[in-house]
């Protein structure tokens, strides 16, 4: 009888009674375990197929077998934003990272509170033994539910300056600050500033180190520099055309991210503002993008390889065992200087 036929889920007994064997050669035919005769092992594989039995990957779990996969989770509430390169390079980064071992990778998109229950529950089953995160924002209570579900978590980047769960961040502040000193150190006064989403800490961040350096250097930051975005190009073309409408003298722009900062560019351009000599260009990230505008980008380089890699390195060892201690990791940015400023 073929399970589309059957009533109910399949039980590990109903396959041994099919294939007329005991519950213990089911089990070790399903662990892939030696000893079993191969005319037994075909029977009970037999049997698993025609009843569409799926093995109880939880119990399987709690008896200290492992999965062998980890899930990428991306909690980004608007699906516009997966067409940003962050969420490819950081794909990329981390399963360059996992080529070398014997783990898979699973790439699962949460939106929702109800995408957050039902991923817990999946993780929970024993289907993944490790998670890692990337897109967090503030107020995401998905970090803290797989902590207390007992789940290893890496998170790239925070949610807070108070954060928990282990993270590998870039040195979003210091690099920020970075780009308005050699903006100061050109001749640049009026350096205006694209952020990105303020619920999110990387933004925060970003914005920071903008402050700090104008402050340090001991000019007055106006409320017409600050404009918030959301890392996408089109919000970058939004609050570059709000920012020299406010003020026209404006004579540098750090843009949180390159996708921000082409769409400054493509404002400027259209105004008739010449980049760099009226108006200087620095971006944020420094992926494959940043080398192909017009002018190409200077930009601040987040190390997403070596982030990358120190995630999985920070997982795996978590899943060997979980009682080690949190992590927080950041890693150093750096300027690289081309055309745009």
């Amino acid at each position: 009888m073929g399970s589309r036929q059957r009533p109910g889920t399949p039980t590990l007994e109903e396959v041994a009674a099919l294939a007329g064997v005991g519950r213990g050669t089911v089990s070790r035919v399903i662990n892939n375990a030696a000893g079993v005769r191969d005319s037994t092992r075909r029977a009970v594989q037999r049997a698993i197929a025609e009843l569409g039995y799926v093995p109880n990957l939880a119990a399987r779990s709690l008896a200290g077998r492992r999965a062998d996969a980890v899930a990428l989770v991306m909690t980004e509430p608007d699906w516009r934003k997966f067409g940003d390169p962050f969420f490819a390079e950081a794909v990329r980064a981390v399963g360059d990272a996992l080529a070398d071992t014997k783990v898979q990778l699973l790439l699962t998109l949460v939106r929702t509170d109800a995408d957050r229950r039902r991923f817990v529950e999946y993780a929970r089953g024993g289907r993944v033994d490790g998670v890692l995160l990337m897109s967090v924002h503030a107020e995401d209570a998905l970090p803290d539910m797989l902590a207390d579900a007992g789940l290893p978590t890496v998170m790239l980047g925070r949610r807070s300056v108070d954060e928990t769960v282990t993270y590998v961040d870039a040195d979003n502040a210091g690099g920020a600050r970075s780009a308005v000193a050699h903006l100061l150190n050109s001749g640049r006064g009026a350096i205006a500033t694209i952020t990105g989403p303020l619920d999110m800490y990387v933004a925060q961040c970003r914005l920071r180190g903008y402050r700090e350096a104008l402050e340090r250097a001991g000019v007055e930051i106006k409320p017409t520099w600050v404009v918030e975005g959301d890392f996408t190009e089109e919000s970058g073309r939004r609050a570059m055309a709000e920012i020299i409408d406010r003020d026209p003298k404006i004579d540098a722009v750090l843009a949180a991210s390159d996708s921000m900062a082409a769409g400054a560019l493509s404002v400027l351009h259209a105004a008739g503002r010449r980049v760099p000599e009226d108006v200087a260009v620095i971006g944020f990230d420094d992926f494959l993008r940043a080398r192909h505008t017009e002018p190409k980008l200077t930009t601040v380089r987040q190390p997403l390889e070596e982030i990358g890699r120190t995630m999985v390195r920070l997982l795996l060892e978590e899943m060997e065992d979980s009682a080690v201690a949190w992590r927080h990791v950041i890693l150093r940015t750096e300027l690289v200087l081309r055309d745009s400023a």
